[in-house]
């Protein structure tokens, strides 16, 4: 995401920034170079993956470190299942990697272009009553510290500071290596269907608990959500693929293409997007097929937007909705993109959004070229009254006062920080608002 002229830019375009210098190191001792290099200069410094935060999160004024060619793998267990990853290595790099060994991502979110560093330490997260974020399946992490020396955090060495760096936020050290727990490759069945809002909501409960993982897009405005459902299945379980044409058709023509037209066209002339909408209904995917567990979890998103995502109490999310659809309707807002609606195990990371409970997570969100600013702030009163958490990268407001009567181990994590990096070596603006400057 560095353009020639050294600019930085994030995939949102919510964040743009001109680093004093960009390094790319490709091995580790080169990373703890680039570290001492930049503490001895009076820098701060930052490693940025793909660039797929909203937030300020990976913006770096002083350094910032490319990890493209610190990618792949360095160890793999067979009899555990685990694998020790570069942390500049791409999740949609993974099932390539892990093919040969037979293994697989518990769960994914549904974009991969982030790298591993990244995706933990902004909490990345699928879908599935009883499955974690990716942070959840961290077992094993390798950071440089301000010093410029070498932390390792396993099971058997400091095995206590796991929990805060496995969603790290990028404040703790740079992330070099991450080690994954995996599960043997498996087939997902994905159904997906057009669904009554009212009928989903109404039996919610048994569509998270009953299925492997659940999740629905509901555009405002209308009364059908489009519901996925995935069931996973042994890797020996035939597959009926989506053939090349339906899914150019469905993915690339259809949810990117004509989408992107219609959040143009709807910038323009805001009346048409009611029924833009209502025609969305009509085109959503009913479609059943079953392929390798990432091309079903994973899917392509051309489409630029901006979006704020709280997780809230699982048993909240249908009030939530509610308080969402009342405050649209009142407002008269006319929103073209669907909120997003995921579910996930409770955990016990320090600063994940499921930490110490089972979550539903609910997000918005606007075209590029539309200001986001009065629909996400409104919705955010909302998730405020639901005890809401936002996603470390993507757009919220709260700041570490906020943040710290969210989370239980906030504090400690704060204490970590001061401990591991009492210079503010790996700081920025974001960190300095959400931890404490």
């Amino acid at each position: 995401m560095t353009a020639l002229n050294g600019v930085w830019r994030n995939w949102a375009r919510t964040e743009t920034v001109k680093p004093v210098r960009v390094e790319r190191p490709g091995s580790i001792a080169a990373v703890q170079r680039a570290v001492t290099g930049a503490v001895r200069s009076g820098l701060r410094i930052k490693a940025v993956g793909a660039g797929h935060s909203f937030t300020g999160i990976a913006v770096a004024t002083g350094v910032l470190l490319d990890l493209d060619e610190l990618s792949g793998i360095v160890a793999v267990d067979r009899d555990r299942g685990r694998v020790t990853l570069l942390a500049g290595t791409h999740l949609y790099d993974l099932p390539r990697l892990l093919r040969p060994h037979g293994l697989a991502l518990t769960n994914m979110g549904d974009i991969d272009r982030q790298t591993i560093a990244g995706a933990i330490s902004t909490g990345t997260h699928g879908t599935g009553s009883e499955f974690g974020g990716i942070s959840t399946q961290v077992v094993g992490a390798t950071l440089v510290t301000a010093d410029g020396e070498l932390l390792t955090i396993d099971e058997s060495q400091n095995s206590d500071l796991l929990p805060a760096v496995a969603v790290g936020l990028g404040a703790l050290g740079i992330l070099v290596e991450v080690t994954l727990q995996c599960v043997p490759a498996f087939v997902l069945e994905a159904v997906e269907r057009p669904q009554a809002l009212d009928e989903v909501l109404g039996g919610l409960d048994a569509l998270v608990q009953e299925n492997d993982h659940f999740e629905f897009y509901w555009f405002p405005g209308t009364r059908i959500a489009s519901t996925k459902t995935n069931s996973r299945l042994p890797s020996s379980t035939p597959m009926r693929p989506l053939g090349r044409m339906r899914s150019f058709v469905d993915d690339s023509l259809m949810t990117n293409g004509v989408f992107r037209v219609t959040c143009a066209a709807g910038t323009v002339v805001p009346a048409i997007i009611p029924r833009v909408n209502a025609l969305a209904e009509q085109l959503w995917s009913n479609r059943t097929f079953s392929d390798h567990s990432h091309r079903v979890f994973a899917t392509s998103r051309t489409v630029r937007f901006r979006e704020m995502e709280y997780a809230v109490p699982a048993a909240d999310v249908p009030v939530v909705l509610a308080e969402i659809d009342a405050l649209i309707r009142e407002r008269g807002w006319r929103i073209s993109f669907p909120i997003e609606v995921r579910f996930a195990a409770a955990d016990t990371l320090w600063l994940s959004t499921a930490s110490g409970r089972a979550s539903g997570y609910i997000a918005v969100h606007r075209y590029f070229r539309e200001d986001h600013t009065e629909y996400f702030q409104a919705v955010e009163e909302i998730m405020a009254r639901h005890s809401g958490r936002p996603h470390w990268g993507k757009l919220h407001t709260l700041d570490a006062t906020a943040l710290a009567a969210l989370y239980p181990r906030h504090g400690e994590f704060v204490a970590l920080r001061d401990r591991l990096d009492p210079a503010r070596a790996f700081s920025n603006a974001y960190l300095d608002r959400v931890l404490g400057a």
